[in-house]
């Protein structure tokens, strides 16, 4: 079966030679990331530098859905666009159909079952006759008819299909969601899936269904089974007492050559592995498999023995680059830590050296650090590697305090492992780069934003219940919820994790109930923590724990938890760090050089005081076009902006509704071209919305 020419993105024909007209033809925005090389870029080039400030809003869409009260929903969904109509999902996480050049609804879900899901968009596939819309919400796959978004009755079990089934191990909880698009080969659904972090997660497998009827067609072990490539990289039966390994991050895909690209996450439990030791394939790679069968072809790992959560966040870049005077089909894979990993394409070997550096720092008893990490040489990485005392910024409160602070900790250097001492990450256990990912161009430059604030953290010993021993509602806690949540239940300070202080002033016990058996947003269920577990939880947040005890049999093999993804921030609510604290670089991928770097978003504040822009934390993707502009929003001072990809210089900003944590896409209709951007909000301590807005000029 061929695929339609609707899928047929205008980057991939540009790439092959094609000539398209961008004034006179529609042009579709059709995949995640605009194409299966992930490429974030579009050759429609109306809206150019000379009159990008032009730019007014053509269209507003309230998608519905939005948690006005506590500001804890979002949408990062990187909406789609096939014949004059944009498929994306809403802050309710419902599926939805607009006419794209007017913003009006042609369709929405009413889902129920989609809790524990941040959805990042949708999949399209269709055959030229039939056109289909995927979607992933809860634990289901769900395949909508394009046309009205009803259920396809002959797809799975009523047009769903439980990826749970296939992935289950002793021990291990419910959750699982396809957050992020799945990938289309042919007739073939290519998905991973997010899992819990903690010992309890599922299995990680990567998995293919038939996209007409849901029918499993091959399966990828992430966690290898006994006798097969890699498990010898783990302890025995490895496939029954671990999880995790899992590709959420999302897929490339090369359907010239039939390759699918896939970049999987760390084992569970992500802070400790010395119930783990070894390399632990196939844990944070990039792995390169046959997209009809699902055979490895090679694989390159970017983390040995993970135990700091540096999975790679974000889907691959396919790119052609000019190196040693000869073009080649490169793949490209950027990571929290700030590094650029060149790979070529077909074989995964790097262009640029990669050196397996010696890290000698020793971990909390029991633990087993490998003893080199890969290094690349080049490119040149786009955050600071590391933070000491120098680095607080010129106006940070309490100095003093904090120097001494730092000087306690163990900070200075890439991969020291969590001890029980103050650890300092830099970049961030996020970022560095994140699920937003990179944009690169068809000259092979790349463009990344990235975050630049440290975040500190400690293990400490569990206490964990034996041979069902009791334990309190505010054990059950500690030993549940507080790496997230924190100790006393105040959060993290940029809203991350929310604060369940006084939760019962705005839950009642029922509702509690109701997240921790369904999950909600970016949180998963508690599935797997027995009933009266989960109420002796919901006591101890109501103020109503009574210091009864009651009987667990714990399973745990991990002695440590962690105690929170702190992000430094000063009293008066700044990164400790000098600035920038976000930031959007260019890399010629030929050279492996830096172009320019700018900051990303500002504390108008601080502008005002005459400190230059700073940059902020940030989250979602850029937006590259033919006419040499690049598009982002991400920044947590609500504003979308249009950088000159040349130089980095803002040549327009509009305010938004609410902070555009998402990618944008554009799209023509009727030779018009627009830009459109989910506008959800909710993360960084700012308000959550429900509008998508669609830019165009007048």
């Amino acid at each position: 079966m061929k695929l339609t020419p609707i899928l047929l993105s205008a980057s991939f024909a540009a790439l092959c030679g094609f000539v398209i007209s961008t004034h006179s033809a529609d042009q579709n925005w059709p995949e995640y990331n605009g194409d299966g090389a992930r490429s974030h870029y579009s050759a429609l080039n109306q809206i150019t530098k000379d009159n990008v400030a032009q730019l007014k809003v053509a269209w507003t869409y309230a998608s519905g859905g939005a948690d006005t009260t506590r500001n804890r929903t979002q949408m990062q969904c990187n909406p789609i666009v096939i014949d004059g109509i944009l498929y994306g999902v809403s802050a309710g996480t419902q599926a939805f159909a607009l006419n794209a050049a007017t913003g009006q609804r042609i369709w929405q879900t009413h889902i129920t079952d989609n809790g524990g899901t941040t959805s990042r968009g949708v999949t399209y596939w269709s055959d030229g006759r039939e056109k289909r819309i995927f979607f992933g919400a809860g634990k289901w796959i769900y395949a909508l008819n394009a046309a009205d978004g009803s259920l396809i009755p002959a797809f799975g079990e009523n047009g769903r299909i439980n990826l749970k089934t296939g992935i289950e191990r002793p021990g291990a909880d419910d959750y699982v969601t396809p957050n992020t698009p799945n990938t289309i080969y042919k007739n073939l659904l290519i998905t991973g899936a997010r899992v819990n972090e903690n010992e309890t997660a599922l299995l990680g497998d990567v998995r293919a269904y038939d996209v007409r009827t849901g029918k499993l067609v091959w399966t990828f072990r992430t966690i290898p089974a006994k006798g097969e490539f890699g498990a010898e990289t783990w302890p025995v039966n490895a496939r029954e007492r671990f999880g995790g390994a899992n590709a959420w991050a999302g897929m490339a895909v090369d359907r010239r050559r039939g390759i699918v690209y896939i970049p999987t996450g760390s084992a569970a439990y992500d802070f400790y592995g010395g119930n783990r030791p070894g390399n632990n394939l196939f844990a944070n790679c990039l792995i390169a498999l046959d997209a009809a069968t699902g055979k490895r072809l090679w694989h390159y790992q970017l983390v040995h023995h993970d135990i700091w959560d540096r999975d790679p966040p974000c889907p691959p870049n396919l790119v052609t680059v000019t190196h040693k005077g000869k073009h080649m089909d490169a793949i490209v894979q950027v990571t929290k830590q700030g590094y650029v990993f060149v790979l070529d394409r077909i074989t995964g070997k790097p262009l640029f050296p990669i050196k397996e550096t010696t890290f000698n720092f020793p971990g909390v008893d029991g633990e087993k650090v490998s003893a080199t990490q890969p290094i690349p040489t080049l490119p040149v990485p786009f955050t600071r590697q590391t933070f000491n005392a120098s680095d607080f910024n010129a106006f940070v409160a309490d100095r003093d305090s904090l120097v001494d602070l730092l000087s306690k900790a163990k900070t200075g250097s890439a991969y020291i492992p969590i001890t029980s001492s103050m650890t300092i990450f830099y970049p961030g256990t996020d970022g560095g780069a994140q699920w937003g990912g990179a944009a690169t161009d068809p000259s092979g430059v790349m463009y990344v934003p990235a975050k630049e604030i440290p975040v500190y953290t400690s293990l400490v010993k569990k206490e964990v219940p034996q041979n069902a021993a009791s334990v309190t509602g505010a054990q059950l806690y500690q030993m549940n919820c507080a790496a997230c949540h924190g100790a006393d239940k105040m959060g993290n300070h940029d809203g991350s994790y929310p604060s369940l202080a006084n939760l019962e002033k705005r839950l009642k016990p029922a509702q509690i109930e109701a997240i921790l058996q369904n999950g909600r947003g970016m949180m998963p269920s508690f599935t797997h923590i027995s009933e009266a577990e989960r109420k002796s939880i919901i006591a101890y947040l109501s103020n109503q724990d009574s210091k009864g005890s009651i009987k667990v049999d714990s399973k745990t093999q991990v002695p440590y938890q962690h105690t929170g993804y702190n992000r430094w921030y000063d009293r008066n609510g700044y990164p400790v760090s000098r600035p920038p604290w976000g930031t959007l670089t260019a890399i010629d991928l030929n050279t492996g050089q830096r172009k320019w770097q700018v900051p990303l978003g500002e504390y108008r504040e601080l502008t005002a005081k005459g400190i230059p822009p700073t940059g902020t934390d940030n989250y979602g993707g850029p937006l590259v076009t033919a006419s040499g502009l690049l598009f982002i929003a991400g920044s947590r001072d609500e504003q979308f902006r249009a950088f000159d990809k040349e130089t980095g210089k803002i040549l327009w900003q509009a305010p938004l509704p609410a902070a555009g944590y998402a990618s944008a896409s554009t799209y023509s209709v009727n030779g018009r071209q627009y830009v459109v951007i989910a506008c959800g909000g909710g993360k960084l301590n700012t308000k959550s919305g429900d509008k998508y807005v669609a830019f165009a000029l007048p």
